[in-house]
């Protein structure tokens, strides 16, 4: 089942808006612990929230002052840096982010289990943790999706039990309708034959009178 991506806005709603900055929060700062352990880099959060409360985070034993203490002392050598010198500082930059891609692609060979041999024992129970860990996150995120998918058919099926529910309610309704329209249509038709019936025997007593009085007549011309 396909999820509905959710549209980037402000929110409107107030709790929902609180709840969504907790949860991003929480997100936010995960992802920042894993990127300093995955990476061996030094980070540093300063959010505030709409309330204007401060959080902060920072994966360096002095805390996030001592990252923003390095921030600025290297935007100050920045700004007096000689172009040989900020030329160098670009080459040691361009180094220090070759080595970290080369690291990351050795990694990426050893999870698919190439260049394994010189790992050692140490090194390759560690990459076994690595890869169990893996799979059980894989298997809790597969398990939820799958949890979330359940609970989508069951919202469905329940509204398709109430919809039918409410059809059987109409067609119920429409048939007692159809029943007390066939009853008097009925009582019309059984009214009718009355009112037939009895005009016809109306009709004949009416002619047997008539027939009595003409044969009465001469009779009487007679006498």
């Amino acid at each position: 089942m396909v999820r509905r991506k959710t549209v980037i806005e402000r929110i409107e709603d107030t709790t929902s808006r609180q709840v969504t900055f907790s949860k991003r929060k929480g997100g936010l700062f995960k992802k920042a612990r894993e990127l300093g352990v995955l990476c061996d880099a030094q980070v540093g959060i300063l959010l505030f929230s709409n309330t204007v409360r401060l959080y902060e985070y920072s994966n360096s034993s002095s805390g996030v002052n001592s990252i923003i203490e390095r921030y600025q002392k290297v935007k100050e050598g920045q700004q007096f840096m000689s172009p040989s010198a900020e030329a160098k500082f670009w080459q040691a930059e361009a180094e220090r982010l070759r080595q970290q891609l080369h690291n990351l692609q050795e990694d990426h060979r050893q999870l698919l289990g190439q260049n394994l041999p010189g790992l050692g024992s140490e090194g390759l129970k560690d990459l076994e943790n690595q890869l169990e860990t893996s799979i059980h996150n894989i298997r809790l995120t597969k398990d939820q999706l799958m949890i979330d998918e359940i609970e989508e058919l069951n919202k469905k099926e329940s509204l398709v039990h109430q919809e039918n529910m409410e059809l059987h309610k109409k067609l119920n309704i429409i048939r007692r309708q159809n029943l007390d329209l066939q009853n008097k249509l009925n009582g019309q038709v059984e009214l009718n034959e009355t009112i037939t019936s009895s005009s016809c025997q109306y009709n004949i007593a009416a002619e047997l009178i008539q027939f009595v009085c003409n044969s009465a007549i001469p009779t009487c011309r007679k006498g």
